[in-house]
């Protein structure tokens, strides 16, 4: 469905990035991949599938880094027909106590970056008459939790830069929509496993009930492919006139 596309995944060598980067190779779009760490190995799953892979070292804190990045892309697949926003970082404490380095490094990678991205995409979109943002939000996105301020204020502002976007381009072949997950085993989510295990004395296992529990009605992890397949939907002819929503996806959490 995507053959001749390129998408660029912004956070995506490993977890829910790796995982949308791999649904939309599977529709045969040529994928820039986006991230830290392990890079080779990401970059085999993707070139598994069949697509031609990119990588770029980009810190999504830097909009000058940004932009080299969305310029690569260009010069190497011809434009970035789908945008996919979903580098994202977390850090927990109350607003007291919450350091300023960290709110401004979470509202840069979690945020800022997005209006980067978006800002550089869109000329090439408009030129070609079609393209698809998707920003990775969260139902953080929708509500709220405590001790999570620049990750809350982040992602709402995130659902709001997505509505802007899906008006300014609403008479168009341009559609972008915001995903917003509950819980997603990823390294990011497991870290906080491992500070609720720590700080309760619980197994990993217990501790994930816990967490679950709390929030998440249906006791069970999103997963990325269900992201990915949520992602693919978006991007096909039956997503053309979804504009502006923010999809939760979320096992019943906002519902409450």
């Amino acid at each position: 469905m995507l053959k001749g596309k390129t998408a660029l995944v912004t956070g995506s060598t490993s977890g829910i990035g790796l995982g949308l980067a791999k649904a939309l190779a599977a529709q045969g779009a040529n994928i820039v991949l986006n991230g830290f760490g392990d890079v080779e190995g990401p970059q085999a799953e993707v070139a598994a599938l069949g697509v031609q892979v990119a990588y770029h070292a980009a810190d999504m804190r830097q909009p000058a880094e940004i932009a080299d990045m969305m310029a690569y892309a260009a010069s190497r697949f011809g434009r970035v027909d789908i945008l996919v926003n979903n580098a994202g970082i977390q850090h927990v404490a109350r607003i007291e106590n919450f350091a300023p380095e960290r709110w401004d490094a979470i509202i840069a990678i979690n945020l800022s970056s997005a209006f980067h991205t978006t800002r550089l995409a869109l000329p090439a979109m408009q030129a070609a008459g079609w393209g698809r943002i998707i920003n990775l939000a969260s139902v953080h996105g929708l509500v709220a939790s405590g001790e999570k301020s620049a990750y809350v204020a982040a992602k709402h502002g995130l659902v709001g830069l997505t509505k802007v976007t899906a008006l300014e381009n609403a008479g168009s072949g341009i559609t972008c929509n915001a995903i917003c997950p509950g819980w997603v085993l990823t390294p990011l989510v497991q870290k906080q496993v491992d500070a609720k295990a720590a700080e309760l004395g619980l197994s990993n296992d217990a501790a994930i009930k816990l967490i679950l529990s709390e929030k998440e009605p249906s006791r069970q992890f999103t997963t990325p492919e269900e992201l990915g397949a949520l992602a693919v939907f978006f991007c096909s002819p039956a997503g053309n006139n979804v504009r502006g929503v923010a999809w939760n996806m979320d096992g019943g959490w906002v519902a409450q």
